[in-house]
């Protein structure tokens, strides 16, 4: 930074910087998580297994997401009263994905780990985003859906997830309209081709 140039320590760049660093310094633990724990927050999921197509998202380090997320308090996506913070959002967030690792005809739920992080409301969904543009997590931007809940009967017009594409073995996901399993495969291979290397945690 130039000798006078002002310092903003909650701008964008900073707030990412320190997000970053905060998860990544959390314990990597398998799902599902066995300790329950209050709060909201974000988290990130890490892929090691055998799948080939997912080779290059492989990270036993845990330091490469192939997914993040959030979970908000109850009552934090309206205004109002202040959000009950003391509900244990984030940890069932996070458990709601397990049936789906465990649905996936292709992954192993041994495979993941998992970092997460109690953050305050105001900041969970920039929080969210700004780990999503400094990793850019295969799941999140290439192929999407990991994270949808079951539509509900009547949306069986609604065209199935490329995850659940890539990824099939959900049951709920058979009843959408099906996409191409190659056009799954090139769009993934598109990703991992194209894709700029990750810059290393600041």
């Amino acid at each position: 930074m130039p000798e006078h140039e002002p310092c903003g320590p909650l701008d964008y760049g900073n707030l990412t910087v320190n997000l970053v660093r905060e998860l990544m310094t959390r314990p990597a633990v398998s799902l599902p998580i066995p300790d329950r724990f209050a709060g909201p927050g974000v988290y990130a999921l890490f892929y090691d297994g055998g799948y080939g197509p997912y080779a290059s998202l492989r990270s036993p380090d845990a330091a490469q997401p192939i997914y993040v997320g959030k979970a908000v308090p109850p009552g934090g996506r309206k205004g109002g009263s202040a959000p009950d913070e003391s509900e244990p959002v984030l940890y069932r967030r996070i458990g709601q994905h397990v049936p789906s690792l465990e649905a996936a005809d292709n992954l192993r739920l041994a495979d993941f780990k998992c970092r997460h992080l109690v953050v305050v409301p105001i900041w969970i969904t920039m929080a969210e985003r700004f780990l999503i543009e400094h990793y850019q997590p295969c799941w999140n931007v290439c192929i999407e859906g990991f994270g949808i809940h079951h539509p509900g009967s009547g949306r069986q017009a609604s065209q199935r997830s490329w995850w659940d594409t890539l990824d099939p073995g959900r049951t709920w996901a058979t009843n959408l309209q099906p996409r191409a399993r190659e056009d799954a495969e090139a769009r993934l291979r598109s990703f991992t081709t194209e894709r700029q290397a990750i810059p290393e945690t600041p």
